[in-house]
């Protein structure tokens, strides 16, 4: 064996070593700095609302507001974590990207709004009619921006958002089930990286 394989042999190890203490630090740091990742909520009760779809491996969540035998319209909400950003060198607080159609029941036109949900509150982006559910594609015009409307008509389309359960209590839990999501799923990644490398060392 020549000089420079030895050295080969013996450096390999010392690599997988450094990379498994960083990775078992991060582990330990995101272990001691978050709360236990949620489990899926599919079936929970928010407010006037049910999580109908929610799969821990997937970046989204999806809610229906319950329906009675005499319910008229049908309310849908998804919800899904917004990019990270960054105010200097410090992560800027996330926001998530909301999406929420509302639809008379058996009938196809809808109304959907885009709005960011923060902590705190949610503004509306824009608010869309849509002659049926299948033309909520991203090539439909989505209409003026929320901001440039008069300023009665921004208030009265909050309103009717509000009297359809959209209110602190579902972007507060629509926030924080999406930041927990992101962390379960960093921690999973961290976990399957930590048992390839210990594999190959």
């Amino acid at each position: 064996m020549s000089l420079r394989q030895a050295q080969r042999r013996t450096a390999a190890p010392l690599r997988y070593g450094r990379l498994l203490r960083a990775l078992r630090s991060e582990i330990s740091h995101e272990l001691s700095s978050s709360p236990p990742p949620l489990q899926s909520q599919a079936g929970i009760s928010v407010g006037d609302f049910v999580v109908d779809w929610d799969d821990a491996r997937a970046q989204d969540v999806l809610l229906r507001r319950r329906a009675g035998p005499e319910e008229e319209e049908e309310v849908a909400v998804s919800g899904l974590l917004g990019p990270l950003r960054f105010d200097g060198e410090d992560p800027a607080p996330r926001e998530a990207l909301v999406k929420v159609v509302v639809k008379k029941a058996g009938l196809d036109p809808a109304l959907h709004f885009h709005c960011r949900v923060f902590d705190g509150g949610f503004s509306v982006g824009s608010a869309r009619y849509h002659s049926s559910v299948a033309d909520l594609g991203p090539d439909k015009y989505r209409g003026p921006s929320f901001s440039t409307l008069d300023p009665l008509l921004q208030n009265a389309l909050k309103g009717y958002l509000a009297e359809r359960g959209i209110n602190e209590q579902l972007t507060a839990f629509l926030l924080q089930h999406l930041c927990q999501k992101e962390d379960g799923q960093y921690l999973n990644w961290l976990r399957t990286v930590e048992g390839f490398v210990t594999k190959g060392s």
